[in-house]
């Protein structure tokens, strides 16, 4: 998230990927979610992105945190789970932040 980089997020992504934006909020397939975050990062710039809160939730770990970007401030929740042996995020939010 820090860097920005969707195709290394996207290594982390569970088959199906729900993402919310201000503007759309759907599931995804791995490489639509990929293509989404890729557009997202390339139209917003990433600054920093700092983890406000982790923790454990209905038998998956969320971290919330603060992405600040040349647009504007998001608060995001990440939401992963574990599927086999690995991790994977299975949910992308993003709201936006009052400026």
């Amino acid at each position: 998230m820090k860097s920005g980089d969707a195709s290394v997020l996207s290594k982390y992504f569970d088959s199906m990927v729900e993402i919310s934006m201000p503007d759309k909020s759907s599931s995804y397939s791995r490489s639509q979610a990929e293509l989404i975050m890729r557009d997202f990062f390339s139209s917003n710039g990433v600054k920093k992105f700092d983890v406000v809160h982790k923790g454990d939730s209905n038998g998956g770990q969320y971290c919330i945190g603060n992405l600040s970007t040349r647009n504007g401030d998001y608060r995001t929740v990440i939401y992963m789970k574990i599927r086999g042996e690995k991790q994977v995020l299975q949910e992308l939010r993003f709201e936006n932040k009052g400026q």
